[in-house]
């Protein structure tokens, strides 16, 4: 169990501390008014040290209805109801996000001018049981637009890059009420000037910086896998006491060996070493059976349950592996002390 609970935290962490921060942008820009794009997209690009400028427009909107059927009467799959609950950002497109992959289906022509056609997350899609040509129907600003469903997607969350679940064709939604957002990339000592020029220009636009989130979540994290390997202590310090129980039970067997093996001739070295090499063997194995064990356990929590990529760490297997095996020779050697140190003549006699 703690082998699989330190590769479930060390693969969060390695995304959090080094997945992430490799793919996502350094800034996420929002609340950027339409009559603001231009000055922003010229001060931002232009800044030293700048790439990979993206902006895209937004609006939020309730889907109230899924082929006619109200949103409050629709049964997902899984744990995909979240896209009912309040607003969603919604936006259009004339060609495929980046970052995205069509699963079925087709992207719209970029000229694209007809009925509303909507490319939704292909998990959502799957979950409500939708199929190509269905309808969506969404309240943005309090009016209802419904659209088809032309093509499924997917695309990497965690790489932080903008994405949406639902994304329109162009055309119904361009003259609605609308924000920009936008991410840019730029270099760590470079970061702070760049937000200064940002909200120093544009009182409104706000900077979220993602390296202050990444460190906010990573510590969570660390609190979260606190708490569990604390819980999994309470497990663990039940385990000892059998453990200990079954070493009392055969205390007294043990007194007898090592008595009889120092009236062989035995030293207490060498019983030391036989009672080290036996509940070294116990320790050895059992680790070996936890990494082994463990590490599936880990893999399929973290890549099944979890949805996340897995990354083998053997350091960590190791590490709480051999600290299991010692714990392990540690009690188990602890109640054969007293049988070391006993006379053999008194256990003799009542024998």
């Amino acid at each position: 169990m703690l082998v699989a609970i330190a590769l479930i935290q060390g693969n969060l962490g390695h995304e959090i501390r080094d997945t992430m921060p490799a793919t996502a942008p350094s800034f996420y820009f929002i609340d950027i008014q339409p009559d603001e794009v231009a000055d922003f997209d010229k001060l931002v690009s232009g800044f030293p040290g700048v790439s990979e400028l993206r902006r895209v427009p937004m609006l939020r909107g309730r889907i109230t209805a899924m082929n006619g059927v109200p949103a409050d009467r629709l049964k997902p799959k899984g744990d995909q109801g979240w896209i009912l609950q309040g607003d969603r950002g919604i936006t259009w497109s004339t060609s495929v996000p980046e970052g995205s992959r069509i699963v079925a289906g087709n992207w719209w022509p970029a000229d694209y001018q007809g009925p509303p056609l909507i490319s939704l997350d292909h998990e959502v899609f799957d979950a409500f049981g939708l199929k190509l040509g269905d309808t969506i129907t969404v309240n943005v600003l309090g009016r209802e637009i419904t659209g088809t469903i032309a093509n499924t997607r997917e695309f990497n969350w965690s790489s932080l890059t903008i994405n949406f679940v639902m994304v329109f064709s162009p055309g119904i939604l361009e003259g609605a009420p609308q924000t920009h957002i936008a991410t840019a990339r730029i270099a760590g000592e470079r970061e702070i000037a760049l937000q200064k020029a940002v909200t120093d220009r544009f009182a409104n636009i706000s900077a979220i910086r993602v390296k202050d989130a990444l460190e906010a979540v990573s510590s969570i994290l660390a609190a979260v896998g606190d708490a569990v390997r604390l819980t999994a202590g309470v497990t663990l310090l039940a385990g000892i006491l059998v453990l200990g129980g079954a070493i009392v039970a055969g205390h007294h067997r043990r007194v007898y060996d090592a008595v009889v093996l120092k009236v062989l001739g035995a030293t207490r070295a060498d019983i030391g070493r036989a009672y080290l090499i036996e509940y070294g063997l116990l320790g050895l194995v059992t680790g070996l059976l936890a990494a082994v064990l463990g590490t599936v356990a880990g893999y399929l929590l973290q890549t099944l349950v979890l949805e996340g990529d897995w990354v083998f760490l053997p350091g960590t297997v190791l590490a709480t592996a051999a600290i299991g095996t010692l714990i392990t020779l540690i009690f188990g050697l602890a109640g054969t002390l007293w049988a070391l140190s006993q006379p053999a003549a008194p256990l003799l006699r009542n024998e």
